[in-house]
């Protein structure tokens, strides 16, 4: 959570039924075009995202997590992020509020390019501080195209490879963070949620009604800070 579809061509029963005429065949239908390819991304890159409730700019690590960012910015650039929801939002009753998580994604499995390898936290020194930006997944090693945005620190989904838990011991992916926009995650975190819709320990954790992110869209990077002063 890849499916590669072949097309056979049949001709026409009429064609095969007119013997003195002619045989044409249909041109084939053209080849899917391939996924963009998975580049290596400059050290900081920048994203915005335009919801339905405002704009919530990312600042993606290249330079620690390049996998999951080069990742993300895949389906940026491909415009398969258009059109997404917000959908879930995590709230965890203990700790200084607003505590938990919102998440969201892309619902289609039909729009989603390979899953992508799991770069712990134990590894990038990247950390689920307020502002996170970390790839969702079911085991390690199958994120996609879902994530979350921490509303709060939760350190305890950092990888700690001295637990005895497997899943524990990966984590999950940290990524980059939100720069601009935090009172708009707020937002969607405060919609009201279903008490129906979900499974598991998801279930009361939904939206109960999804909030769009009308577009994703790269920023320009930031302008380099001026050189010192030469002494």
């Amino acid at each position: 959570m890849m499916h590669r579809r072949f097309v056979l061509a049949v001709l026409p029963l009429a064609a095969l039924l007119v013997a003195a005429a002619p045989k044409r065949r249909s041109a084939p239908p053209a080849p899917p075009s391939p996924p963009p390819p998975l580049l290596p991304p400059a050290s900081i890159e920048r994203v915005a995202l335009v919801t339905e409730l405002g704009t919530i700019e990312l600042t993606l690590d290249g330079a620690h997590a390049p996998i999951s960012t080069a990742n993300f910015l895949r389906y940026v650039d491909a415009g398969r992020f258009d059109g997404i929801t917000f959908y879930r939002a995590m709230h965890l009753a203990w700790g200084d509020q607003p505590n938990g998580l919102l998440q969201g994604g892309l619902r289609d499995p039909r729009q989603l390019f390979a899953p992508i390898a799991h770069e712990p936290t134990s590894q990038t020194g990247l950390s689920h501080k307020a502002g996170a930006l970390s790839m969702a997944r079911n085991a390690p090693g199958t994120a996609t195209a879902d994530f979350s945005i921490m509303l709060s620190d939760l350190t305890g989904l950092d990888a700690d490879p001295k637990s005895a838990d497997p899943e524990a011991q990966a984590g999950y992916a940290v990524f980059g963070a939100v720069t601009a926009g935090m009172d708009v995650v707020r937002k969607i975190w405060d919609a009201p949620l279903s008490q129906t819709l979900g499974e598991g320990v998801m279930r009361g954790q939904m939206l109960e009604a999804p909030v769009k992110v009308l577009s994703a869209r790269r920023l320009p990077p930031l302008p380099a800070p001026p050189a010192p002063p030469a002494p």
